[in-house]
């Protein structure tokens, strides 16, 4: 399914109130609110998710982006964040989506696939029917330390353009997206939505002259 409009932004690694406001000012549609990782940036604690995510207005999605296996663990976490949807950014362990989208009605679900190879074709095929949306990103779950995003890298796009083409639901790109490549990552993989983190931060702050540079590049694609 490609989509036919500009892409939807979602800025992840948003550390306060003042962050989302001005993300959200400038256009986003979503927002990624990050908890407790093995590795990687943008980890705040749960009472600042709470915090973050009752300030934003609707219809803007607030994004939990939870490392944790187990449903029963991931339905209390979100709970205890009340985001309206919930970023799987590891594979599921223990129970399945049905047991979690039953248990938490009306909360999106989006299962992170780390592009590495062709499989990882199939691992979104095999996911996208019990999903919203998946969200292809480059991070490595073998390493000793798992990376679940956050990497500043990104992957090969023509596996992502390949798994937008075979699926019916949404697609986000992440990974290493910044304003000097957004046009290139558009043109070639044609997501429905874009995530990015460092590409619009310096020193771990949201930078407001690369978030303008990042939406106007967007917009023109359009």
């Amino acid at each position: 399914m490609k989509p036919t409009l500009s892409p939807r932004i979602k800025i992840c690694c948003i550390s306060s109130v003042q962050e989302a406001h001005l993300a959200i000012n400038y256009g986003a549609s979503a927002l990624g609110l990050v908890s407790e990782m093995p590795s990687g940036p943008g980890v705040i604690s749960e009472d600042l998710i709470q915090e973050i995510a009752k300030e934003v207005p609707p219809p803007i999605a607030t994004f939990l982006l939870t490392s944790k296996q187990d449903i029963r663990e991931i339905v209390d976490q979100q709970r205890r964040c009340a985001t309206n949807t919930i970023q799987i950014c590891d594979w599921l362990v223990t129970g399945s989506y049905e047991q979690l989208r039953s248990s938490l009605p009306g909360i999106s679900l989006v299962q992170v696939i780390h592009v590495q190879d062709e499989n990882s074709l199939s691992q979104a095929l095999n996911v996208a029917p019990y999903v919203d949306a998946v969200l292809l990103d480059s991070g490595n779950q073998a390493l000793a330390v798992k990376e679940l995003g956050g990497t500043g890298r990104t992957h090969n796009w023509e596996i992502s353009r390949q798994i937008r083409e075979q699926l019916s639901i949404p697609i986000f790109l992440a990974g290493g997206l910044n304003p000097d490549n957004i046009t290139e990552a558009i043109e070639t993989v044609a997501p429905f939505g874009l995530d990015i983190c460092s590409g619009v931060r310096t020193n771990g702050q949201l930078d407001e002259a690369k978030l303008a540079s990042f939406f106007t590049k967007v917009q023109k694609q359009n």
